[in-house]
């Protein structure tokens, strides 16, 4: 670990960011260490949904490529505003509407939010019209909150089956979020249960489909997500601090 000071609010914001990321990346190297898990085998995803351009371009300048956007309409901005920035890689990862997809799609590298037949079939649509395939993760709900979106776990399994003829998308595997307030243990049991799907899917549909990607985790329970084999954590307000 970096005997690093915190950093303190008299500092550039440039050098603020700089410092969260630093500090982030510490503590997903730690987390993985203690799993024996090789300190390649996550990638962070820098969510900017709450920062403006000017942050998010000390982000990337901090290191970070990967960068993560809830809307639409504030991916579009961001991408317009960051286009010089040769190399970083958007994740959609909040809901699309089926209306923002012809827009969206050139921009991004995943989606993380696919959870219906209906967006699949635009995506995949739009996609073969772009003459791309798409890298998508299937958003599930293994919680008991109702009110967060994503499939059910019962659900998963009907749309794989469909989604394998959809030429525009490859799937490659999950995306979840915890109970809201969850302690670690809790987290990190639904954690496990995404993890366990993903590998029911890949036994059954075999070499029909490659489910590498868990997208779970984000500033409060990426340790436990870690554990669970996380292979991308969503860091957003952790990237943050003393900015907001």
């Amino acid at each position: 670990m970096s005997t690093d000071q915190p950093a303190s609010p008299e500092m550039p914001r440039a050098a603020l960011v700089a410092n969260n990321y630093r500090r982030a990346l510490e503590g997903v190297h730690d987390g993985l260490a203690k799993c024996g898990r090789p300190l390649d085998s996550v990638r962070v995803i820098g969510v900017t949904k709450y920062v403006d351009s000017t942050l998010a371009r000390h982000l990337v300048a901090a290191g970070c490529w990967q960068l993560g956007e809830s809307r639409p309409q504030a991916l579009w901005q961001k991408a317009a505003d960051l286009a010089d920035l040769v190399g970083i890689e958007w994740h959609m990862i909040g809901h699309l509407q089926r209306n923002k997809v012809s827009r969206t799609l050139p921009l991004i590298g995943w989606l993380h939010s696919l959870d219906s037949l209906r967006l699949a079939e635009t995506l995949d649509a739009e996609a073969l019209q772009q003459s791309r395939r798409l890298r998508v993760l299937l958003e599930v709900n293994v919680t008991s909150d109702s009110s967060k979106t994503g499939l059910a776990a019962d659900q998963v399994e009907p749309l794989m089956e469909r989604l394998i003829a959809c030429q525009g998308l490859e799937v490659r595997g999950l995306m979840a979020m915890s109970t809201a307030n969850a302690d670690l243990t809790e987290a990190r049991r639904e954690f496990e249960a995404v993890r366990q799907l993903r590998d029911k899917l890949q036994v059954q549909f075999g070499q029909a489909v490659q489910l590498d990607e868990l997208s779970m985790g984000m500033s409060d329970d990426y340790q436990a997500a870690i554990e669970a084999g996380a292979t991308m954590i969503r860091l957003g307000s952790l990237l943050w601090s003393q900015l907001l």
